[in-house]
């Protein structure tokens, strides 16, 4: 197929999903989308984006479909709801779920694409709200190599790093590998800006100095910045990487591994959610050390 051929659905336009399937609209595609919130779609449907009243007629106005929403229970609506992709009468080429969720979900999924005669591909991505601007993202996909290698020209709009990881479910598995880390890697910045602070120590200096040594990260370079500027909104909800540790959590107990560290930073995050800052970047993690955060969480106990 052409470019001009290819009609391309969208489920999902928040931080991530709205700059993305923009990508796609600028390099030519036809966008079909469908969101929650109406209003978030409105600089898609200027840009010449198509709106669709239900993830059902998205699907069935596509060749292919992408979805990116935040929770398992958006997934499952979108996916086997009554308004969802597989209620659609004509159905979709291909499937691809850039969502975060259990490897499980995504053979899910796949099964049922191909009993419709399509294919379903899991390719959650890793960057937050920079690489989805930025058309940075690095994308994890598991199902079939063909169908991967054919959807190639949609993903190198959108990502740098596009990795086929195995058969279906092995993307979202590296995704919650992926989330491991982030979340240890953020949790440890925070702590340092913490510490360096109540040290007395000149924040912004010390970041100077250590950003290029062994302690530098993606978090510590991106987020870092955003800490010392008071900035805690959202690339990556609190909300979103909480769930993600809880659906490694899972996988882990299915494998019989005691993650020690991946249960203590669920607990961080799983805190700061009870405490009320679900909705704020995961660089928010730095309030775990504060008043408003400890009096939260005593009133909640």
């Amino acid at each position: 197929m052409q470019r001009q051929d290819i009609r391309v659905g969208w489920v999902g336009l928040g931080v991530m999903g709205l700059p993305m399937a923009r990508h796609l609209k600028a390099a030519g595609y036809t966008v079909v989308a469908n969101t929650r919130t109406h209003a978030k779609a409105n600089a898609l449907i200027e840009e010449g984006g198509i709106w669709a009243a239900s993830a059902r007629e998205v699907a069935e106005s596509c060749d292919v479909l992408f979805a990116m929403v935040g929770m398992p229970s958006e997934n499952e609506e979108v996916f086997f709801g009554k308004e969802g992709v597989f209620a659609a009468a004509q159905f979709p080429n291909v499937l691809i779920d850039m969502s975060t969720s259990e490897p499980a979900f995504a053979r899910r999924v796949d099964a049922a694409a191909r009993v419709r005669g399509a294919h379903a591909l899991d390719a959650p991505v890793s960057g937050g709200d920079v690489g989805a601007r930025n058309a940075s993202l690095s994308i994890m996909i598991g199902g079939d190599a063909a169908v991967s290698d054919r959807m190639q020209p949609l993903f190198a709009k959108l990502g740098k790093n596009i990795v086929r990881q195995g058969d279906s479910g092995a993307g979202q598995m590296t995704k919650l590998v992926n989330q491991v880390c982030v979340a240890m890697n953020t949790l440890g910045m925070c702590e340092g800006i913490v510490l360096a602070q109540r040290a007395g120590l000149d924040a912004q200096a010390m970041l100077d100095c250590i950003s290029g040594g062994a302690a530098s990260s993606w978090s510590l370079t991106n987020l870092a910045p955003r800490i010392l500027r008071g900035d805690l909104d959202p690339g990556f909800f609190i909300l979103h990487l909480a769930k993600d540790l809880r659906l490694a959590r899972a996988a882990a107990q299915e494998l019989g591994l005691d993650l020690v560290m991946v249960e203590r930073a669920s607990k961080c995050y799983e805190d700061l959610v009870a405490a009320g800052f679900g909705k704020k970047g995961t660089h928010a993690a730095v309030l775990l050390h504060s008043e408003a955060c400890e009096i939260a969480l005593k009133q909640r106990a």
